[in-house]
Order: structure tokens, then C-alpha cells, then sequence
């Protein structure tokens, strides 16, 4: 906000949340720059509104919140943050994968509910990552920091690609451990759903830190509820904040307020980037980040 100021006339919303999309509409008159979260709908409503408005900055590295295409078709520049919050991103997604193959939920839930009755030999067994498979759906920034971290831990990493890598199918049929890291398109929504989570192992796990509806949550709670994969853990869901009411209740499932980035440092990172995007465009310069 500190560059903001030094440089722009800034219009704050300063309520709880994301702002009320009618209010939004209203406010976006006279405009020549929107900084936005990936909580905000910037759709034609708001860009047919924006008498003005020259670049809208997300403060994410998605954008799917925004009509891309309206935007360009008017004119406006669109910019993302990438790169700075892949390191958050691809540790957070380790933490994921440790804690549903190591049944760190159930076992803290255990605990607090003062069910723990002292150490027992087949108490909570989890499965070892050193030796197992893990499959990289979107070898991106994300997925390729996230893959060079699980071969630390002795994991095979493998990937696929609409290009390239190992077709889906066999990616889904042989790994222990399936991570998505695509973003939200209309090839990318449900890419994960009943016939792909058939395919894999019974004992595999599936984690999703990139977009909530590229997994059906329905299909996702009827493979778990018929055995066919170990466990999930989401960051993302197709309804955020809403979430899938069977997974609420699975043992099998870590589900995490979408903490991804939240890190103090990244969280700067990104907020800083999208104001310097915001400025530079207003000011007459080439954006840093524009979306690709």
C-alpha cells in the first residue's frame, strides 16, 4: 500500500473478504488500474464498467478469476505473480504429501481428543516415500521445485505434460503419490475424475495445490469411499470456502484453508509485484509479469 500511495490515487476496500461484486462494478468507473485477489470475479460485468481501466494486477499466479479475453478485447493489460511463490508453494505441497502418507491429521486428532493411549507397533502405520513414485501432473515452476524436493526424500519423479512426459494414464496407474499442478482451463477442469482415480493404485494418494475444480470433489469422495486410493489432500476446492461434505468427514483426507503461498515473505512478494505491476503500466512502462 506504501507504493500504491507514492504513486496513485488509491480507491480501498477495506471490508471483510473479497468485495461485493455489485460494489466492485460501481467503484471501477474512472479507474486506470485494479490490484485484485484471486477471491475477486473480475468478469465482463466488472470490465464493461472500467471506463478506464488500463492493467488489472492479480495478486496470484492464477488468473482464472478474470476474463481474460474481455480484457484484451478492451485494451487491458492482465498481470500475474509468478516465480515468487513457487518455493512456498512446492514446500507446502511436500508438508501435504507427508502428512497424508504419514497420517499426521489423524494422529493429531487423536491426540487432542485425548483418544492416544501411548505408542503400539501397528499404531497409525503410513507409508515410506523413500523408493515410491511420485507422478507430477503440470511439470510447471511449482511441479518441477516440487518433484526436485520429494527426490530428496528418495522418491522417483515422474511427469506428464500435453506434450510430453509420461501419458496420464500410465502416470495415474503407477504412482504412489499423484500431485496436480496444472492451471484452471476449460481442458484442465476435472481432469481428476472417476475414470482417472479408477485408474490408480489402490494404496496411492492424490494431492491438489493448484485449482479446486481441476478435481471433482464428488468423484474424488466415491473413490475414497470405495477404497480405490489411500488418501487426499487438498489445498483447493471446486466451491471455495465451501468443501465436499463427505470429505469433512473422511480420516483419509488432509484439508488445508488454501495456505499454499502463506508465507509472510511470499505473501509480500506477491502483493508487492502486483502494485509494481499496476504502477508500471499506469506510468507509461511495460508490465513486469504479464500473463502469458
Amino acid at each position: 500500500m506504501t507504493r500504491l500511495d507514492a504513486a496513485c490515487d488509491v480507491d480501498r476496500f477495506d471490508g471483510e473478504g473479497a468485495m461485493p461484486h455489485d460494489e466492485l462494478v460501481a467503484r471501477i468507473a474512472g479507474k486506470q488500474a485494479l490490484v485484485s485477489t484471486v477471491t475477486e470475479a473480475i468478469d465482463r460485468a466488472v470490465i464493461d464498467a472500467a471506463t478506464d481501466l488500463r492493467v488489472i494486477a492479480n495478486v496470484g499466479v492464477g488468473y482464472n478469476n478474470i476474463d481474460v479475453a474481455a480484457a484484451r478485447a478492451r485494451g487491458i493489460i492482465v498481470t500475474n505473480t509468478p516465480d515468487v511463490l513457487t518455493d512456498a508453494t512446492a514446500d507446502f505441497t511436500m508438508a501435504l504429501i507427508l502428512a497424508v502418507t504419514r497420517r499426521l491429521g489423524e494422529g493429531e486428532r487423536m491426540v487432542r481428543r485425548g483418544a492416544w493411549k501411548g505408542w503400539a507397533l501397528d499404531q497409525l502405520l503410513g507409508m515410506q516415500l523413500g523408493g515410491r513414485q511420485l507422478g507430477i501432473v503440470g511439470p510447471g515452476r511449482i511441479g518441477r521445485a516440487v518433484g526436485t524436493r520429494a527426490e530428496a526424500f528418495g522418491m522417483t519423479v515422474v511427469h506428464t505434460t500435453r506434450s510430453g512426459g509420461m501419458p496420464l494414464d500410465r502416470l495415474l496407474s503407477t504412482s504412489d503419490v499423484v500431485s496436480l499442478h496444472v492451471p484452471l482451463t476449460p481442458e484442465t477442469k476435472h481432469l481428476i475424475g472417476q475414470p482417472e482415480l479408477a485408474r490408480m493404485k489402490r494404496t496411492a494418494f492424490l494431492i491438489n495445490t493448484t485449482r479446486g475444480p481441476v478435481v471433482d470433489e464428488a468423484a474424488l469422495a466415491w473413490a475414497l469411499k470405495n477404497h480405490l486410493i489411500a488418501g487426499a489432500a487438498l489445498d483447493v476446492y471446486e466451491r471455495e470456502p465451501e468443501i465436499n461434505a463427505e470429505l469433512m468427514t473422511m480420516e483419509n483426507v488432509v484439508l488445508a484453508p488454501h495456505l499454499g503461498s502463506a508465507t509472510m515473505e511470499t505473501r509480500t512478494a506477491m502483493a508487492d509485484l502486483a502494485a509494481r505491476n499496476a504502477i508500471a503500466v499506469v506510468t507509461g512502462q511495460p508490465p513486469l509479469t504479464p500473463v502469458p
